[in-house]
Order: C-alpha cells, then structure tokens, then sequence
C-alpha cells in the first residue's frame, strides 16, 4: 500500500508502527523498519509523516520517547500528534509535528495556541465547514490540512466509547471495532416481543466523505494538504483514491478540471470500496440522507483472484500468467498486485495462449499479454468483477 500511494502520485504518506497510533489493529509497520520506509518515501521526494496519535498514559511516557527518537533517527518528516506529553517530545528532539484530527481544532483561538506551541500545520476538525476552514486559514496564518475521501465517524473527531463499552476496545487507543457500522434494534422492556428497527439507514455509520468534485474550492478556500484517509483499505484502493485525487488536482492547475472529467472521477472511485458518498460537514451539517444505507461496501465492482505471475519480459514488456482459478475473456480488466509491484491494473484487450491468439482462457491455462509497467514473479493476479452500473 506505500507503494502504491506513492507510485500514484501522493506527495506525502502518513502511516503508524506498532505502537501509539490510532489503528492498533491494522497491519502496522514495525517500528525498527522506520529508517527503510523513510528512506523509501525519501527515494521518491514523498514526505513520510509519522502518526503518534493515540490517548497517552503514563506508563506510556518512555515509549514514546523511544519511538521519538527513532523517528529523529530515520529523518521522519513529520510527527501527527494531539497530546500534549507527545507534542512536548516533538520540541525537545527537535521533530516538526503536525496536530492531528484528533484534537478537534474548530477555530483560529486554537490554532494559534498550537501555532505558538510550534506547530507546523493543523488537521482540522472535520466538523469545520468550508466557510470556517477559510476564517481559521486568514486568521492563524498556518498550514491547513483538511480530509477529502474516506471513512467518516459519529462521534466528534472520532473520540468514540461505543466499542470500549461494548467488546473493552478503546477507540482512542486505536482498537475500535467499528460498531457503529451495524443495524440496531430497540426492544420496549414493558411488552414483551416488541421491538423497532431503528430506521433502515444505519444510523450511527455515515457515508464516506468525498470531495473530489468540490477539489476546486478546496484548493481556492487555502487548503495546503487535502488528506486521504486509507490506511486499513486494500491496495486496489489505495490505487484509486490517490490516482484520482492526483489527476483532479493536477487538471485544476492545468484548467482541464470540468464537470465531466469530475463525474468520470467519481465514478472510478465507486469501483472501490465505500458506504456512498458526502461531502460531510463542508457546506452543511449533514442530515439523515448522509448515513449509510446498507452494511459494508457499495463499490461497484470487486476483485477475484486469478493467478499469480510466472515471469515479465522486461525488454518487450510482456507479463506470462499462469491462471488457478476462474476465467479470463478478451476485454476483461485485471489488477496485478504484489508487495514491491504495488498495483497495476489492466484492460486486456488482447492476450495469447500456447503462444496463439486467444479468445478466453480457464484454470490451468498459461497466457502471456503487453503490460507496460513492471511486475514481478509471484505476484497475484484478479479480475475485476462488475457488481452493478
């Protein structure tokens, strides 16, 4: 997922190790592989940015500072972080640091206390609208990031108990369960078998926020750093969320982002995991149609696996496939996807079989087709599937 994020064109990726950030859970990187990660970012002029973002204890004091120190060593670009104890590291070990979400900055007062802290750029929260981002941006005269695409959570800056209270798994130490996400029922304790289904649009799961066909007035409203936020998502998504978000930004500087190239936009991000979209809190607070209809993903198509890559001719760039499960038809679409390849994703129009041309091909067959990126032996290869229009 680094990989893709950066070959997609991200100018900066933010990611947790394993400890003190806010997905506890994920697949986190370790912190003794700082230094390859940076250096790998650093390869590619991408900024790496280093979340500490999680509530600190006490006895958490002394990692911190470790893991601090660490990030001094391996040339971190910058700590996203909202406790104090943290911030108070930053400033001793020299570390630029940005406040994270978390801290629910929503007015320029409070940005300035932490621009004065030394602070070099903010996440609001994403409960500000467009309007304050603006107000706050002229006011405190520091670096705003903003969010533009991804989960969004019920509670304020995402400061939930919920999955604490239910399965002990604090939110705010990066172990939510998310379950927001699920239907729920109210039973009368009175009469007995009667219960109501609340509402049929999950009520506590809202939409994805997307603003990529508002990336203009983002862009013109003074926002430095549009955010993404994609960690715990598959690599395919990763693909196409920054890849999209790359050519709408760079279309608007070249006066080529029209309404239709935005519509086409949206609808590669359809294709990928979401629960609908919303523009969140950027023009209005959201009402009861911002909530997600259904449980899990709308995305408009998913992958199947296929079969790993058996070799890649790089002078005639030519990718040989051997296929283990499934079929494959002439005008399908494929991703290639492997831990240096990162993702790539094909429309075949043509490929060849026993070195013929060929129409389809089953389980078992080995086929060979152009691929002008590089992939590499063992990679795994899926078809993507149409779920719906």
């Amino acid at each position: 997922m680094l990989r893709t994020a950066i070959k997609c064109g991200a100018d900066a990726v933010y990611f947790g190790v394993d400890k003190m950030n806010l997905r506890a859970l994920a697949r986190n990187f370790n912190s003794a592989d700082l230094k390859e990660i940076v250096a790998e970012c650093h390869a590619d002029n991408v900024k790496a940015h280093l979340t500490v973002n999680s509530i600190v204890f006490e006895e958490e004091l002394n990692a911190v500072d470790d893991l601090l120190q660490q990030a001094v060593a391996a040339k971190v670009d910058m700590i996203i972080c909202w406790d104090n104890a943290v911030i108070q590291k930053c400033r001793e070990n020299g570390l630029p640091f940005c406040i994270s979400t978390q801290a629910s900055v929503s007015n320029s007062s409070a940005a300035l206390f932490y621009k004065n802290m030394g602070a070099q750029r903010i996440v609001l929260a994403r409960e500000c609208s467009l309007e304050m981002i603006k107000e706050i941006k002229a006011k405190a005269g520091i670096e705003i990031e903003t969010f533009v695409h991804g989960a969004m959570c019920i509670a304020v800056s995402g400061r939930c108990f919920l999955s604490h209270h239910l399965f002990g798994r604090s939110a705010n130490k990066g172990e939510c369960l998310q379950p927001c996400r699920r239907e729920y029922s109210v039973y009368d304790n009175e009469e007995e078998n009667k219960s109501l289904l609340v509402g049929s649009d999950y009520i506590l799961s809202p939409k994805d926020l997307c603003m990529i066909e508002f990336i203009d007035e983002l862009i013109e409203a003074g926002v430095d750093s549009f955010k993404i936020e994609g960690r715990k998502r598959s690599p395919e998504y990763i693909q196409k969320v920054v890849s999209s978000y790359r050519r709408a930004i760079d279309l608007y500087f070249e006066g080529k982002l029209t309404a239709d190239v935005k519509k086409e936009l949206v609808d590669e991000l359809e294709k990928v995991y979401n629960r609908g979209f919303s523009a969140g809190f950027y023009f209005d607070v959201p009402g009861a149609e911002e909530y997600a209809q259904i449980y899990g993903s709308r995305a408009k198509t998913q992958k199947q696996f296929l079969g790993k890559v058996l070799n890649y001719y790089k002078k005639n760039k030519i990718a040989h496939i051997r296929l283990d499960a499934g079929d494959l038809i002439a005008g399908d679409s494929i991703y290639i996807i492997g831990e240096t390849t990162g993702v790539v994703e094909i429309k075949i129009d043509k490929f060849y079989k026993d070195e013929q041309p060929a129409a389809s091909a089953q389980q078992g067959d080995k086929i060979t087709l152009n691929c002008d990126e590089l992939v590499r032996e063992r990679d795994q290869v899926y078809k993507i599937v149409k779920l719906r229009k």
